[in-house]
């Protein structure tokens, strides 16, 4: 059985515990699903600057503020347009000429401290199921990780795909336990947004956020997650008993 040390998490125990009526003391978990961007990857200047200069080549114009726009980051890009009031027509072109552009950029991006290691302890010490989930396209998440040398340590990567939703939704989530083989009540998806928290709420998993990403903790409090942490390496504080 995997179980929680939460000794040194104790100011986050009772607040939930009673929100989500979880036994932390006896979580069985035996799949975690963890989201990209700001979660495993540092990307925000990658993302701000092929967003940038995918723009320019299509001629749309418009003002994109850097500190608001890595607030939003998670989103899907079409709400991202929405919320800067951009007038994108041709969605497809724009997703078809950022996926190329994006990888001009990924020197920008950074793997989080501690994340391979963590990574490597759940998938050879603790023998827990380990997928990805993103809203990035198919390809361009399995690129991605294959560039930060991090695939051997997935059993599962989801990125957007064609006739399946999008987090928040349960859809995704529900779709990798299915093919994991793994109940979601054992499931723990952990990430940076609110997105990542309700698509755990939805699918009836446990849910982890990460204050250390794109959004602050004040604002994953209010959401509610069932755990957070200030370090990917705390989810190391998983052991077997």
């Amino acid at each position: 059985m995997i179980c929680f040390n939460w000794k040194k998490y104790d100011i986050f125990i009772d607040n939930r515990h009673n929100a989500s009526g979880k036994d932390f003391h006896n979580l069985n978990i035996k799949h975690i699903c963890f989201d990209l961007d700001g979660t495993l990857v540092k990307s925000d200047k990658t993302i701000y600057k092929a967003t940038l200069k995918t723009l320019e080549k299509l001629n749309i114009k418009g003002e994109i503020a850097e500190d608001n726009f890595i607030e939003m980051i998670g989103m899907h890009f079409v709400d991202i347009f929405k919320k800067f009031d951009l007038d994108v027509p041709d969605f497809q072109e724009f997703i078809v000429i950022y996926k190329i552009l994006y990888f001009d950029f990924i020197d920008e991006s950074k793997v989080y401290p501690g994340v391979e290691d963590t990574l490597s302890f759940l998938k050879n010490g603790e023998d827990i199921k380990i997928s990805l989930l993103t809203t990035k396209g198919q390809d361009q998440a399995e690129k991605i990780i294959d560039h930060f040398n991090l695939g051997k340590y997935f059993d599962f990567i989801m990125g957007r795909r064609e006739g399946i939703d999008h987090k928040p939704s349960a859809e995704p989530l529900l779709f990798i336990c299915n093919e994991l083989e793994v109940d979601a009540k054992n499931t723990m998806i952990v990430g940076d947004t609110e997105l990542d928290i309700f698509c755990g709420k939805n699918a009836g998993a446990i849910s982890c956020g990460v204050t250390y990403g794109y959004r602050t903790e004040e604002s994953l409090k209010k959401n509610h997650p069932d755990y957070l942490v200030n370090d990917f390496t705390e989810i190391k504080s998983l052991r077997r008993e």
